[in-house]
């Protein structure tokens, strides 16, 4: 071949359909206009199979195409000769082109006639650039790679999970431009993913959680793969409807309705990359953009190599030797002035209210319910990493705990909140509990209300 299908990449992201000629056994030639085009890797793209018509008929009966592709800056035009391998009804390659095919279809009022059933497999046997005349391509005003070195160059002098998270979010912002993002990590068993941190949104939504394989943000995480849309969708928008919908099946009672997910009202991009660790995706780092089609294939690409680096870093962070325990210094509390604030904890699912609102759950609520235990019976205020590991009241899952995570989340919980009970680091693996009301601890048996 005189060039690549990565060379090519621009003219596959839907701005101008391409189209598909194929033949019947007896060499009759049908030419059909391309809902999607997916670039796969140099040597293989992937078209949207739809609809049972005479290009399917053609392709089972004659797997030899030619197709013509359009860059939708230059309009240099490409003939691409290709050979059907296969279909794919399932798996990253089907979820992300059915992900695009939502966005495509919403745009153009066709939700109900797009619908993605396959995704064919092609070998590129060759591609060929058309004679005629095409534009400049125009000179882009950031150079990603720029941008990627900067970032790794940020993460190497962080010391802690939350300075790492802050240092790839104003990287986003600040060398890529990107002021609307989040982070997620995934809840093991791996049913869900929580946010530990946003930027560009009036609320943070610290807290708010997704299920792995609900929109952009769940199937990046299921499947394992980048996920990107270029136009609006219902179907991958993210906010109460999605979460009204899920309460009311088998995860009603994981989620917890009192902390909306952050997002754009209406977004016009969106982009979630898995953030990679050795036994499954670590979480996500979700991106979007007011602006349609403001993500192509090198955007992806970066975004792809910055969490990779960020699950790197979030490894090595992980990794890095505790300080061993110190004994736990241990005094009467001093008195507090006020009325106490109960705070309530149930056990089902480790649910935390501060009177009656809702602070937190699960792992991180654990957490906090036995510190705040042993800072009354004991009258503790420093706490190590290395102890809540160890402690069963906490019930860490054996295999990629993300206890640093957790606690970011927690600390930035209380302090959204501005509650009477904060989380201060005094040092690598330690922290000091620091509590400015009085506090009666209340174990609630049953479920907790439901909130929302």
């Amino acid at each position: 071949m005189s060039l690549r299908a990565d060379a090519i990449r621009d003219c596959m992201d839907g701005a101008i359909p391409g189209a598909l000629c194929t033949c019947s056994a007896d060499g009759v030639p049908n030419v059909a206009y391309l809902s999607q085009i997916q670039y796969v890797d140099p040597d293989h793209v992937a078209l949207s199979y739809q609809f049972f018509n005479h290009t399917r008929r053609n392709i089972l009966a004659n797997p030899r195409v030619a197709m013509i592709v359009i860059h939708p800056r230059t309009a240099r035009q490409y003939r691409l000769s290709m050979a059907y391998l296969r279909t794919e009804t399932s798996g990253p390659l089907f979820e992300c082109m059915k992900a695009k095919l939502a966005g495509i279809a919403s745009h153009a009022g066709m939700s109900e006639v797009f619908k993605l059933l396959g995704s064919d497999v092609y070998r590129v046997l060759d591609i060929e650039a058309l004679p005629g005349e095409s534009l400049p391509a125009p000179v882009r005003d950031l150079c990603l790679l720029v941008a990627l070195r900067g970032c790794s160059e940020a993460f190497s002098t962080c010391g802690d999970l939350a300075g790492l998270l802050e240092a790839v979010l104003d990287g986003l912002e600040q060398r890529f431009g990107l002021r609307h993002a989040m982070v997620l990590m995934l809840d093991r068993p791996g049913d869900r993913l929580y946010t530990v941190a946003s930027r560009g949104y009036e609320t943070s939504g610290v807290g708010a959680e997704i299920p792995v394989g609900q929109g952009i943000i769940g199937v990046a995480a299921r499947e394992g793969v980048p996920i990107r849309i270029g136009h609006m969708t219902s179907e991958y928008t993210y906010g109460r409807a999605i979460r009204e919908t899920v309460g009311q099946g088998a995860l009603a009672d994981r989620l917890e309705t009192e902390i909306p997910l952050p997002g754009l009202p209406a977004p016009g991009s969106q982009l979630a990359v898995p953030i990679p660790g050795p036994g499954g995706p670590l979480g996500v780092l979700f991106v979007e953009s007011p602006v349609e089609l403001r993500f192509n294939y090198d955007d992806e690409d970066a975004a792809v190599a910055l969490a990779g680096q960020l699950g790197m870093a979030m490894r090595l962070l992980q990794s890095e030797p505790e300080p061993p325990d110190e004994a736990p210094s241990a005094a009467e509390p001093a008195p507090l002035a006020g009325p106490p604030v109960a705070v309530r904890h149930f056990a089902e699912n480790d649910s935390v209210f501060l009177d009656d609102d809702y602070l937190i759950k699960g792992v991180a609520g654990s957490i906090l319910w036995a510190l705040l235990q042993d800072h009354l019976a004991q009258g503790r205020t420093d706490f190590t990493n290395r102890e809540l590991r160890l402690d069963p009241r906490v019930r860490l899952p054996d295999v990629s705990d993300n206890l640093e995570a957790r606690l970011v989340l927690l600390n930035r919980r209380l302090q959204e909140r501005a509650a009477c009970i904060q989380i201060v680091r005094t040092g690598r693996g330690r922290f000091q509990l620091r509590v400015d009301h009085p506090l009666q601890l209340v174990e609630v048996p049953g479920r907790p209300p439901r909130l929302g």
